[in-house]
């Protein structure tokens, strides 16, 4: 078959699958190739969430990779396998330090040190806890993309004692979990620690301190509390104790039998030292690869408690989900800038794998972004405008409101409405809102030299003799002809005739001194839709501007 047939057999389809090289398959492959070695019922992919600060697009770029990869793990397996995917929250942790980017910072500051399900909620009275606030809004923002997942608190799962067996075990191996661990710390790190955090009775705080017994019959740690000085022996079971970092990890990757966890660069030692002690309480760490980091404009590492990069809200504002979604699946090994100026280019990138899907071959299609974000069945492209032509419209004729861009439309467009291209109607109110936000702010028109405003001259006379139905190539094909003079030769690049071609700054020269900003979608496209007179006068206000 030359296209992916949506009646394919699971088989057929699986048969391509196995030939694909798309990163979402080598994933899958990995894991069905575990499978070989330790058959089971049921795949258990898992992401983890650390709720000591507000859920970011971080954390919504791990769960929708990990989905993509159950996705071409189910169809490698033709879906004969069990998956669930668990979204797990650390919310027993003890706050470290209060987050930038929360209200009632004060109040949080006298609990320091307690586990997150143990502290006021400082955003309202709605939660029980500032773990559960959070907890609520990671759930909030899944939900909102429609994930398949199930939730799981840290807390809920100490205290129920699902962790209570793999604990022991934990006790059991103490010596040799230390044996991993403690190479790896300095002096005084090394003095104090455990692989077991005693919940205080006295302050309620989670403990990081010495151990000065251990009694595996009796499944008991001692230690000094530190506000008393009395020497206290505590159960490991019941949520009476939590396990640190990198023990904690693993002792959930054997309680739960993970078999695939995704997770930053910035892990990958936690990953490795964590995977021993997993092995050292009789476990198989998970499959799973190391993400390269997102980063801010300043290119910071984004972070939970600064609150800098995107928030999910924030991109969602300015476009739709899916470009989102692209951003996320592309290069996951590739560190990337997440700030406002990545959001245009995946918008029209997204439209661009949509409209090419149905002309490509099966094994194109499994190598496609859309194919893996709409887990196999991508919707019917029909996008008349991109998202960049929209912009320049917007800039172009000042206008802010959804029915001037709409009227534009129409003309070129006709039969095109709001309720006929309902996305392209979102995509409208996304283009003004990031050109209100972004774009307005930082229009600069530059002056034309002498040779430019005699070619600005020259087109704008070109253009206002065109037949009104001229179509963007005809239109295209004028302003390229214009351009066809010193400075803007490009003997490198020849045009169809093998005459020397034109090279970018023609139409950079366009985009800066006719439109105030550095790039814009194709001329002549963006001329058909604004309409030929408009155009005519755009470029007469620029020649008096510079007179």
């Amino acid at each position: 078959m030359s296209t992916i047939d949506l009646a394919a057999s699971p088989n057929d389809l699986r048969a391509l699958a196995e030939q694909s090289n798309a990163w979402p398959f080598e994933q899958a492959k990995a894991i069905v190739a575990r499978l070989k070695k330790q058959p089971k019922d049921e795949v258990l992919f898992e992401t983890g969430y650390g709720p000591s600060g507000l859920p970011h697009i971080g954390t919504f770029g791990e769960v929708a990779r990990t989905t993509i990869v159950r996705h071409a793990f189910r169809v490698l397996t033709e879906d004969k396998i069990k998956t669930r995917l668990l979204a797990f929250s650390d919310d027993m942790d003890g706050l470290r330090k209060v987050p930038d980017n929360v209200p009632n910072k004060e109040m949080l500051t006298a609990y320091l040190g307690k586990p997150l399900t143990r502290i006021p909620d400082p955003f309202s009275n709605e939660f029980p806890s500032f773990g559960a606030a959070n907890n609520a809004r990671l759930r909030a923002f899944l939900d909102r993309f429609s994930f398949d997942y199930e939730f799981a608190s840290s807390t809920d799962y100490y205290t129920s004692g699902r962790f209570d067996a793999t604990l022991l075990k934990m006790l059991a191996a103490y010596d040799e979990v230390m044996a991993i661990i403690l190479p790896t710390l300095g002096p005084d790190r090394r003095a104090t620690y455990s692989p077991f955090l005693p919940i205080s009775p006295v302050s309620g705080k989670v403990l990081q301190v010495p151990m000065v017994a251990r009694n595996v019959e009796r499944g008991t740690i001692s230690y000094v509390e530190p506000d008393s000085g009395e020497t206290i022996e505590v159960e490991v079971t019941g949520g009476r104790v939590k396990c640190q970092w990198k023990a904690d990890w693993a002792m959930r990757w054997v309680a739960l039998g993970v078999d695939y966890e995704m997770a930053g660069k910035d892990l990958i030692d936690s990953v490795k030292l964590s995977s021993r002690i997993c092995a050292a309480l009789g476990g198989t760490p998970p499959e799973g690869f190391n993400y390269e980091l997102f980063l801010d404009e300043q290119g910071q590492k984004i972070s939970k408690s600064k609150g800098n990069g995107l928030t999910i809200d924030e991109w969602l504002r300015y476009a739709s989900p899916e470009s989102l979604s692209l951003f996320m699946y592309r290069e996951p090994k590739a560190a990337k800038r997440l700030h406002f100026d990545v959001i245009p280019r995946n918008v029209d990138d997204y439209q661009q794998f949509l409209d090419g899907f149905p002309r490509q071959d099966a094994r194109q299609q499994l190598a496609n972004p859309v194919w893996h974000i709409h887990a196999g069945h991508p919707p019917a492209a029909d996008m008349p405008v991109t998202f960049q032509l929209l912009l320049t419209l917007v800039s172009s004729s000042n206008a802010e409101n959804a029915a001037t861009l709409w009227g534009f439309i129409g003309r070129y467009r006709p039969g095109v409405t709001p309720q006929t291209h309902p996305r392209l109607d979102a995509m409208v109110g996304y283009a003004i809102n990031y050109y209100r936000d972004f774009v307005a702010p930082t229009k600069k028109f530059r002056e034309p030299t002498d040779t430019e405003r005699a070619a600005l001259q020259d087109l704008r006379d070109a253009l206002s003799q065109l037949p009104p139905a001229s179509t963007a190539e005809e239109i295209q094909n004028v302003v390229y002809e214009i351009g066809r003079r010193e400075p803007f030769l490009d003997a490198v690049k020849k045009g169809k005739d093998g005459r020397p071609g034109v090279s970018l700054d023609w139409f950079n020269m366009l985009y800066q001194v006719l439109l105030g900003q550095e790039k814009g979608p194709r001329f002549g496209s963006f001329v058909a839709v604004y309409g030929l007179p408009n155009a005519v006068a755009m470029i007469d206000g620029a020649l008096a501007r510079s007179a």
